[in-house]
């Protein structure tokens, strides 16, 4: 297979090579390791691109690439995903990227991590949850501990089209719903969530997903911090995650 370089002009991104692009009418970013590692392995940021990326640094300087797309605030929605699908084939397919990658899922970035990965198990090296929203009832929809968006949940309606807050609230495919995909492909996922998140309430979404998730059968690791709210977001040593996507994704590296 030839591989295509990455089009768009080069900026610096953290002193790593960041080029900027269109994919499928919408704005893309990938960033170039100085090294990439065999393989091409690489993160997949779901949302807030530079938001915290303390775990997004560590693996550009391991020789992993980053990429990102933006879909605007449209919470994981089946038109958003269509989207990341032809995003995935041109990296996987043109630009010679691992068909594997790690996904990253920051707070609302959780629904799409987690819906793109349930409809494509077989695509993914690892889940990685920081502070993720697992169901859009708890955030934005505030029907439960959390604090819920009245404004979010408005636009949450439109994104899914749904016709009323009866038809979001029944429907049957959010991330905690639809885990028995990422199960049985054997996806392993780490969540990162803060035990005092009002935002995003643990008992509403990671906890959840961990009960599930291993009574499925599958894998899932869980770093909490004590006393921490919903931000700030990320480790003050981002090292237990690296090393679990490192291994995760089998570059073959001693982690």
């Amino acid at each position: 297979m030839t591989v295509a370089p990455i089009p768009g002009p080069v900026s610096s991104y953290h002193g790593f090579a960041r080029r900027d692009f269109r994919v499928d009418g919408c704005e893309a970013v990938v960033v170039a390791p100085a090294q990439p590692l065999p393989g091409n392995p690489w993160v997949w940021r779901a949302e807030f691109f530079d938001a915290f990326p303390g775990v997004d640094l560590a693996l550009l300087a391991r020789g992993f690439h980053l990429a990102y797309i933006t879909v605007g605030n449209t919470f994981g929605c089946p038109d958003a995903l269509r989207h990341w699908d032809v995003f995935y084939r041109k990296l996987t397919t043109r630009y010679g990227f691992s068909p594997k990658p790690a996904v990253e899922g920051l707070s609302r970035g959780g629904l799409y991590m987690y819906n793109w990965a349930a409809a494509h198990p077989g695509q993914v090296g690892c889940l990685f949850g920081d502070a993720p929203v697992c169901d859009f009832k708890s955030w934005p929809g505030g029907r439960g501990r959390g604090v819920g968006s009245a404004d979010d949940w408005r636009e949450l309606l439109q994104a899914y089209h749904f016709a009323s807050d009866d038809e979001a609230l029944a429907y049957p495919s959010n991330p905690v719903d639809n885990l028995a995909p990422l199960a049985e492909a054997r996806v392993p996922i780490i969540h990162v969530y803060g035990d005092a998140d009002i935002v995003v309430p643990h008992e509403e979404n990671t906890g959840v997903v961990v009960e599930r998730y291993r009574r499925l059968g599958g894998a899932i690791t869980v770093i909490p911090k004590p006393g921490v709210g919903h931000h700030p977001h990320g480790l003050d040593d981002p090292e237990p995650v690296v090393a679990f996507i490192m291994a995760s994704c089998q570059t073959g590296m001693e982690v």
